[in-house]
Order: structure tokens, then C-alpha cells, then sequence
């Protein structure tokens, strides 16, 4: 119900105390959720913490944008078409979490639907309508909470009395309807988890690796044997626990795969003796001109030839990229910190033993339409790889392992996930913790999945939701302003010309 003051708020506020309101709400939110950017860009963006802070603090302020245009659209709707208007905020706020999605690359952190991916009853909404919908039901009790109690229906007595108590039930109506589809939702929700028919299928052992690689040693060239060895040494672990694929993080291989053949060697050689395949992150060189640079995941099968090269496609700001450098010249440490990737431009499935798999890079699993591609492009498996070692011992991880989670909910698939310091884990299609790791530590991570084939709704028809509540809420805007300007035109005709 975290939406609900502020929606109380609005229904009777100006235009401006909604913006500020609005913004406040944007500040707090991003503020409490994203705070650990600043140590990130302080610790490895070599910048003076003040100016770490500066530059957190310009993102929050660009995000709570969203909410402070949330709360001005529906000050506006309410003031054109009542108070029952409040009901439309779920519509509004999600058009507002698909502008965050995609606008200037995006940023779609911390969606307010991801606060139910532990509530697995509700969760199972994403299977129909995404993580857009469940961000949807969740205003949608705010919404019915605030048109309730909003209005100062004071005290009445006899007729008035009646009318009083009329009142309060009609508003008490919408509050129960969604109450009662929460409830059915919640109902269908156990039924399909109990049922379990997504877990069955071609099972497959997988291995995932975690090195457990501070930052600050992983392109430490001493260190690169090291961490070389100790990955192929726990591959070997893996493998002889029965792993029928071997998953190492994002960038594990502390060099350049293409380029140093005999390190390379080292690890077509594991897998063809065990014929396993194995899939890691790397680097990979482009020459040219101008030299390309990706965040690359490849495999290698079990013959020990490559499978398949996918190139990371959403990139992050500040941290594989900079937005905006030439504005962001007080910030130079970490413009010449962070290192110039290019996009890659395919969503590309590397077959397993003829399974078509998927990989999606770091935080690219926080994008909900990149994976359904994936998966509606024949993906039987979702894996991501994702360092998280920058991260620090922050909700961070915490946060990222939670939006991976909604994803296997979304597409009915198996969710594994490699992280170099962890959380790395299972999750099943329902969404459940299978098994995870812990951060920090040295882990060989295994479970059994199954290959899926079959689609669910959101995985057909993709964010059609999210798109017909953004298309309803611009039409809202239009016919307002056509009214009033009809109504400015109907005004200046009944007035004198003298008057006028």
C-alpha cells in the first residue's frame, strides 16, 4: 500500500504540491534502493566520495522523475474527471515504469512489482501479464485503499445520515473488487504451483562456478594464474559431481578467450576429456576501425570447439559505458575508469546438447522483453552471468537475484544464475529458490533442471499490458485537453466582445 498516501495526497492537491509530492516519493524511493551506486563509483570509479555522491544523486533525481510525472497525470485526470480517477493509477504508474524501461537506454531497477517475487501465490501473475502487471495489482490496492478513505466524509444524521453510509459502500466497492481479484489471482497462483507441471520435463545437471574474485585482483596480471587455475580446478569438482554443463560467471577468464590460445586450450581441453560443455564470460576483441570491445558469453562444447558468441546488448551506464561525458566533466576519474563497450545486436541461443540455451549478461536480466525474446526465439533454459563483486555487502545483490527470479516466473523456464561473488543459484519457472550460494565465498553450485519447450501468455504476447495502460493513459491526457479547450472555446463565444 505504499502508493496510497500519496494518491490520498493528490486528490486534493494543487499542481504543484503534486509535482513535489511526487518528486519526494521518487527521491525516497530511489534514494533507500540505490544508495550503494555511490560506494561503486567511489571504490572503482577512482572518484573523491563527494563527487560519487553528486553523481548517485543526479541519477535519483533523474529517476524520481517518473514518479513526480505519475503524480501530475493523475492530479490532472482527477481534476478533469473525479475523484474515481484515483483507480486509474495502476495504469498510469506502470506507463510511467515503461518510460524508465526504455527511455535514454533505460534504467528498470527495482520495478514495484518485483516487492511480490517472494509471495509466489501473486507472483504467478507475471506469467500472464509480466512484472508490469504485478506492478499493476500492487497500485491497484493503493489506488482502491486511497479513492476509500480519501475524502473527509465528516458526520451526518437522519437522511444525511443514509447518504453518508451510501457514500462510504460505494467507495468500499472498489477496494473490494480488488481484494477479490488479488485473492483469485492469489488462488490460481497456488494451484499452479502445487500442481508442479512446469518442473517436468529432460532433466540436465547443471554446475555453476563461483570464484569468489575480489575486483580489485581480477586484472591483476599476478593474480590471473591463480584464478585461472582455481576455475578449472572447480570445474573439475563440478564435473565430477555429475554436471552435464558447467556455467562460470561474467567475465571470469581474467584474459582476452580468443587471444590467449594456450590458456584457451586449457579449457576446450576439460571439456572435451569429460564432454561436458562449458560456458563462461569473456572479453572479446573486434579489430578494426575504429576496435571493438564486448562483454562476450561463450561456449565451448563438448568436443571442445566454440558453440556460440553472445554479445552483451544492454550495456551499463557508468560502469560499461558513460552517458552524456562531455557533461559529465567534473567526473573525469571515471570517465577514463570505465572501459568503452559496444552493444552487441543479436539475441543469440547456443545449443546443449540440442537445447537451445540462452545467456543474458549481468544487468541485462533486469530487462524483461530481451529475455522473453530469448525464450520466444526457442530458448529451453535461462542462464545470466553477472559479477556482482562491485556490489560490496549491499542489498545490491539481493536486489539483482530477486529480478532474475521474476524472470524464470515470466517465461516458465528454469533460471540458472553463475555470479562471481555471488548470489549464484537456481531458481525453478514458479519462481522458487531451488538452491543458492552465499556471497563471498568459494562455491560449486549444482541442481537439477529440466529443458522446457512450452510458452506461457506473457511469453506470447510479451508487455501488450504495459503498452495498452501507457496507450489508455494518453488518450486520458488527450480527451482532457480537448475538453478544456473545448470548454475555454464554449467560454470565450458567451462572453461579450466589450467583456471579452
Amino acid at each position: 500500500m505504499a502508493l496510497a498516501p500519496l494518491l490520498v495526497a493528490l486528490a486534493q492537491a494543487s499542481l504543484r504540491r503534486a509535482l513535489t509530492l511526487g518528486f519526494i516519493t521518487g527521491i525516497v524511493y530511489f534514494t533507500g534502493t540505490l544508495y550503494w551506486i555511490t560506494r561503486v563509483m567511489a571504490v572503482y570509479g577512482a572518484l573523491q566520495p563527494f563527487v560519487a555522491f553528486l553523481i548517485n544523486a543526479l541519477l535519483v533525481v533523474y529517476l524520481a522523475l517518473f514518479p513526480a510525472l505519475f503524480a501530475v497525470v493523475m492530479r490532472r485526470l482527477v481534476d478533469s474527471y473525479g475523484p474515481r480517477t484515483l483507480l486509474l493509477a495502476p495504469l498510469v504508474w506502470v506507463s510511467t515504469e515503461l518510460g524508465r524501461t526504455y527511455l535514454l537506454t533505460g534504467f528498470p531497477w527495482v520495478l514495484l512489482g518485483y516487492s511480490q517475487v517472494s509471495v509466489l501465490p501473486v507472483a504467478q501473475t507475471a506469467s500472464l501479464v509480466g512484472v508490469y502487471g504485478v506492478s499493476a495489482l500492487v497500485a491497484a490496492v493503493s489506488a482502491a485503499v486511497a479513492y476509500a478513505v480519501g475524502p473527509a466524509l465528516g458526520r451526518a444524521s437522519g437522511p444525511a445520515k443514509a447518504g453518508h453510509y451510501g457514500r462510504t459502500l460505494s467507495r468500499s466497492l472498489p477496494l473490494a473488487l480488488v481484494l477479490l481479484i488479488v485473492g483469485v489471482l492469489a488462488a490460481w497462483g497456488s494451484l499452479r504451483v502445487a500442481r508442479g507441471d512446469l518442473t517436468r520435463g529432460t532433466p540436465a545437471r547443471i554446475a555453476l562456478v563461483q570464484g569468489n574474485v575480489a575486483q580489485e585482483q581480477k586484472w591483476d596480471p599476478r593474480r590471473a594464474p591463480d584464478i585461472f587455475d582455481s576455475y578449472l580446478r572447480m570445474t573439475r569438482q563440478a564435473i565430477a559431481a555429475g554436471a552435464d554443463l558447467v556455467i562460470w560467471p561474467e567475465s571470469a577468464t581474467p584474459f582476452t578467450f580468443e587471444m590467449e590460445h594456450a590458456a584457451a586450450d586449457s579449457i576446450r581441453r576439460v571439456a572435451r576429456d569429460a564432454r561436458v560443455p562449458i560456458l563462461f564470460g569473456s572479453d572479446q576483441i573486434e579489430r578494426g576501425v575504429p576496435t571493438k570491445y564486448y562483454n562476450s558469453a561463450y561456449l565451448v562444447r563438448a568436443d571442445g570447439s566454440t558453440g556460440g558468441v553472445y554479445r552483451k546488448m544492454h550495456l551499463v551506464p557508468f560502469g560499461e559505458y558513460v552517458p552524456l561525458k562531455r557533461l559529465l566533466f567534473f567526473a573525469a576519474p571515471l570517465v577514463e575508469a570505465v572501459s568503452d563497450f559496444s552493444a552487441g545486436d543479436a539475441a543469440v541461443l547456443m545449443d546443449v546438447d540440442g537445447h537451445p540455451v540462452s545467456t543474458a549478461i549481468c544487468y541485462e536480466i533486469v530487462y524483461p522483453d530481451l529475455v522473453r525474446q530469448f525464450v520466444a526465439g526457442g530458448s529451453e533454459l535461462l542462464t545470466t552471468i553477472t559479477n556482482d563483486a562491485w556490489f560490496g555487502d549491499t542489498s545490491a545483490p539481493h536486489q539483482h537475484f530477486a529480478q532474475a527470479s521474476m524472470r524464470a516466473i515470466e517465461n516458465g523456464r528454469y533460471l540458472v544464475r553463475a555470479a562471481n561473488t555471488g548470489i549464484s543459484g537456481v531458481v525453478d519457472p514458479y519462481g522458487r529458490v531451488v538452491v543458492q550460494s552465499r556471497l563471498f565465498e568459494p562455491a560449486v553450485v549444482t541442481a537439477t533442471v529440466t529443458y522446457r519447450t512450452e510458452k506461457t501468455l506473457y511469453t506470447r504476447v510479451g508487455d501488450l499490458f504495459a503498452y495498452l495502460a501507457a496507450l489508455t493513459t494518453i488518450a486520458l491526457l488527450i480527451v482532457r485537453f480537448k475538453i478544456s479547450e473545448l470548454r475555454f472555446k464554449i467560454g470565450k463565444r458567451s462572453v461579450g466582445p466589450r467583456q471579452s
